[in-house]
């Protein structure tokens, strides 16, 4: 496969859009940047026809095998919430399994997570979370996250993830190497989580092992770590997180996504166009930007730029891009799932909230035995 060099920039990017059908300076863009593939949030969804619709038109000015991505974690995140049924969150359901034994809740989430986000046409969702739920954080990731240790959230992870594999949907794992401790929002700020390296390789970074032949992606965060050999540099540019951690001590395999670009928690610390570059100077695989096309235009230019002033970074985005694209290509091999029919959306959406009242009930119960 040859790919020149501005498709390979191009496909380092996965790209949101403005709203619920394309523009025509989204195309001319889209035409022009090729990205690995889209995502869309709730500004985007309507109902299950238009998004398919809006999936089919974008993808097809990206790159081949594109993704077609959202995030639905269930709860709080959760972009077909309005358009299909509120999933409950896995927060709400890992102590549901715990509470009752019963692990099968976990997978069923997974499952029905993935039969949702096929019916409206996506191929990716950028879910489980793998962060702990300590007390730091709670304010900023509230129900988000499965567990308050590494083994309840590995737990999870597992039987979710298996749910997705079951009906052929991509999830990723996030966020790396852990926002646990953190009390700051990365969307705003930059946090600084102060938990040595000991502590986070035991603890915050343990899902990432555990599970490091069964996540397809991982998504690496915005936070910097000052009491760790990655000091104040934040993780989605950080050869030492990246590189060093991810890919050489953990040894996986996978794709690595960067959180959203354009959150203050990394353009607080450099512009755009320097991110982008240092990202994949760090190692990352794709990068997400998810609103505003300046930004979009600009980090695609100063890729290009960059490697036409240095010939190791042209050389590097180019063994990058066709990495993503043989990976893609395996990731997404069993094409775009077909549409359900009413009866079959209704049904589905039927079988949601039911999922949500046998999770409620769980809790209910369980806590009623231990009063």
């Amino acid at each position: 496969m040859k790919i020149n060099l501005r498709h390979a920039a191009g496909s380092l990017l996965v790209v949101g859009l403005g709203g619920t059908e394309l523009t025509a300076l989204e195309r001319a863009w889209l035409k022009l940047v090729r990205p690995a593939g889209v995502i869309l949030f709730r500004r985007n969804i309507t109902d299950a026809r238009q998004t398919r619709a809006l999936l089919d038109e974008a993808t097809a000015l990206c790159a081949p095998h594109s993704f077609r991505s959202v995030d639905v974690e269930g709860g709080t995140v959760d972009r077909l919430r309005d358009a299909l049924a509120p999933m409950p969150s896995a927060q709400a359901v890992a102590e549901a399994a715990r509470r009752t034994d019963r692990s099968a809740l976990v997978r069923e989430h997974g499952e029905l997570i993935a039969r949702a986000v096929k019916a409206f046409g996506f191929n990716t969702t950028l879910a489980p979370v793998l962060d702990l739920a300590l007390p730091a954080s709670a304010a900023v990731l509230g129900s988000r996250a499965a567990g308050e240790t590494a083994e309840q959230v590995i737990e999870y992870a597992r039987n979710f993830l298996a749910g997705l594999a079951a009906h052929n949907v991509a999830g990723c794992g996030k966020h790396f190497p852990g926002l646990g401790g953190g009390s700051l929002d990365s969307h705003t700020e930059t946090p600084a989580i102060h938990r040595k390296m000991r502590e986070l390789w035991s603890e915050d970074i343990a899902p990432y092992r555990d599970l490091r032949n069964e996540l397809p992606m991982v998504m690496v965060n915005h936070a910097a770590y000052p009491e760790t050999p990655g000091k104040n540099r934040p993780a989605s540019v950080s050869p030492y997180w990246i590189t060093t951690v991810l890919r050489k001590r953990i040894g996986y395999r996978g794709i690595l996504f960067s959180d959203d670009l354009e959150m203050g928690g990394i353009l607080k610390f450099m512009p755009i166009e320097e991110a982008a570059i240092e990202a994949i100077r760090a190692g990352m695989d794709l990068m997400e930007i998810c609103h505003t096309p300046e930004l979009i235009l600009r980090a695609y230019e100063a890729l290009i730029a960059e490697a036409e002033r240095s010939a190791a970074f042209s050389k590097l985005i180019i063994a990058r891009a066709f990495e993503t694209a043989t990976a893609r290509a395996k990731l997404f091999a069993s094409g775009v799932p077909p549409a359900l029919t009413a009866k079959q959306f209704e049904s589905l959406g039927a079988r949601i909230l039911h999922f949500g009242e046998t999770v409620r009930s769980a809790q209910t119960n369980a806590e009623a035995q231990t009063a």
